[in-house]
C-alpha cells in the first residue's frame, strides 16, 4: 500500500509499492500499484483500452500471478474540475512520485497567458532529464522507406537544458539591447551581422547534465545488450555547448565504465564478457539525419542535446509510421513517466475512432521497463499481427483495403485477440 493519503486519488484497496535499493536497482513487486492519467481529447479513448489490453496480456501470461492495480490521478481539464480550477495539482506529483512508475494520456494546454504546455511542467517538475522514444518500423505500416523494419532505434534526449530551455529576449525589448550591449561592449563579440532588432537565445550545454544524461544512455545500452551508442552533436560548430556534451561524455565513459579508444581512432568501446564490446559512436547533427534516412540499421541507442533528439525522434518516427503510433517516456533514476506521442485531436474526441497505437506501445515500452518482458512482447507481436491484417483506424487505412476501419475498442479487442 501507499504512505500518503490524498484529496481526490483512490488508492487501490490492494497491490504494493515499488521500491528502490540502494544501488539504484528498480524493485517491482508482482503486484505494483502504478498511476496513470487519462489525459485530454483522446485520452478518454485510448487509455481505457490500453488498459484493457494489458491486463489481457498479463493474465494471458502470467495468470494470477502477476497484476498491475492501477491508480488514477488527474492532470489537465479533468483535474480542472476536481481542483477548483488547477490544471496542475501538487497532489498529482506527490502520488506520482510515491508510485514511480506512471502513464499518461494526452494533455492539453489551457488557452490564455500564463500556462506553460503540462507536458513539459510535468518533466520540469519532477525534473524528468530524459525524454525516450523508441523508434521501430513495422513493415505492414505506411512508410517513405523501402525497408522501415530496418529502422530500430532508441533515442535519449536531454530534457533539462539547451535552447528548451526558453532563456530568451524578444528583439526591440529593453532586455534583448541589454544582452547586446554585453555581448558587443564586455565580451567583444564581432560577429553579430545584425544588431538592431536582433532576438536573442541562450544555449546552455551543461557539465553535470551531459554526464547524467550518457551514463543514464550507457546504463541502458549495457542492461538491454545494445550493439552501439551513438553521441549525437553539433560541436564542429558549437564547440562549447554541442562539442563539450561530446566530450564530456567520451570521458564519462573511459572513467566510469573504462572505456577504451576504438581502432579507427573516433569511437570508444566497452569490453563485455562473453560477448562483443559496447561501441559508442558520434556523429554529427546533420549528418546522423542523412545516415538515419540511408542507414538506419546501423545505429541502436543514441543520446543526444534536446533540440538535435527533438529533430531526429520526429523525423525517425516518419519514416516508420508517424508520431502518431510511437512510445514515448519521460525519465530519471526515481520516476518513470510513459506517454503517447500525439496530442489531444479535440476534432474526434468522444467518438471512438482514435488510433490507441502509441497508448498501447507506451505500455509496452512501461512492461519492458519493468522487465514484464513475456507481457510485452506478446502484445507488440499481437499488434504486429493485427497492422498486417489490415485491421486498423481509420487514420491507417490505405487504398488497397476494402474493409471498413476498425473503431479505438474494437481496434484493441482485435489486439487481443491476436494474443
Amino acid at each position: 500500500m501507499l504512505a500518503l493519503q490524498y484529496q481526490h486519488i483512490n488508492v487501490p484497496e490492494q497491490g504494493q509499492s515499488i521500491k528502490i535499493a540502494k544501488n539504484g536497482q528498480w524493485q517491482i513487486p508482482l503486484q505494483p500499484i502504478i498511476a496513470y492519467i487519462d489525459g485530454d481529447g483522446v485520452g478518454q479513448d485510448v487509455m481505457p483500452v490500453m488498459r484493457k489490453v494489458v491486463d489481457s496480456a498479463i493474465a494471458h501470461c502470467y495468470q494470477a500471478k502477476r497484476k498491475i492495480h492501477w491508480m488514477q490521478v488527474y492532470n489537465g481539464e479533468q483535474a480542472a474540475k476536481l481542483y477548483d480550477g488547477d490544471w496542475f495539482p501538487q497532489e498529482t506529483i506527490n502520488a506520482v512520485r510515491e508510485c514511480k512508475i506512471a502513464i499518461k494520456g494526452p494533455l492539453t494546454t489551457p488557452l490564455g497567458g500564463g500556462f506553460r504546455s503540462l507536458n513539459v511542467a510535468l518533466r520540469q517538475e519532477m525534473d524528468l532529464f530524459v525524454n525516450m522514444r523508441t523508434i521501430k518500423g513495422f513493415s505492414a505500416l505506411p512508410s517513405p522507406l523501402k525497408n522501415p523494419y530496418l529502422t530500430n532505434i532508441t533515442v535519449l534526449r536531454d530534457s533539462s537544458e539547451d535552447v528548451y530551455s526558453g532563456i530568451e529576449w524578444q528583439a526591440g525589448s529593453v532586455e534583448s539591447e541589454k544582452v547586446l550591449d554585453f555581448l558587443c561592449e564586455e565580451m567583444g563579440v564581432t560577429r553579430l551581422r545584425f544588431t538592431q532588432e536582433c532576438g536573442i537565445g541562450i544555449k546552455n550545454i551543461s557539465k553535470e547534465g551531459s554526464e547524467r544524461l550518457v551514463r543514464y544512455a550507457i546504463n541502458y545500452a549495457l542492461k538491454n545488450n545494445s550493439e552501439s551508442l551513438t553521441l549525437v552533436h553539433k560541436g564542429n560548430v558549437l564547440k562549447f555547448t554541442d562539442g563539450a556534451f561530446k566530450r564530456w561524455g567520451f570521458a564519462l565513459a573511459k572513467r566510469e565504465y573504462q572505456a577504451i579508444d576504438d581502432e579507427n581512432g573516433r569511437w570508444l568501446h566497452i569490453p563485455r564478457q562473453g560477448q562483443p564490446p559496447l561501441i559508442i559512436k558520434e556523429v554529427i547533427a546533420d549528418n546522423m539525419l542523412q545516415q538515419c534516412l540511408m542507414h538506419p540499421e546501423q545505429f541502436d541507442v543514441v543520446a543526444t542535446t534536446n533540440q538535435n533528439g527533438d529533430f531526429l525522434a520526429d523525423m525517425l518516427s516518419a519514416q516508420v509510421g508517424g508520431v502518431g503510433i510511437m512510445p514515448a517516456a519521460n525519465l530519471n533514476n526515481e520516476v518513470a513517466f510513459f506517454e503517447p506521442t500525439h496530442g489531444t485531436f479535440a476534432r474526434i474526441a468522444g467518438q471512438n475512432k482514435a488510433n490507441p497505437s502509441s497508448s498501447i506501445l507506451s505500455a509496452v515500452l512501461m512492461l519492458k521497463f519493468m522487465q514484464w518482458h513475456e507481457a510485452a512482447n506478446l502484445i507488440e507481436n499481437a499488434l504486429e499481427r493485427t497492422l498486417a491484417a489490415g485491421e486498423v483506424t481509420f487514420d491507417l487505412l490505405s487504398e488497397p483495403h476494402n474493409s471498413m476501419p476498425l473503431s479505438c475498442t474494437d481496434f484493441a479487442l482485435r489486439v487481443i485477440e491476436h494474443f
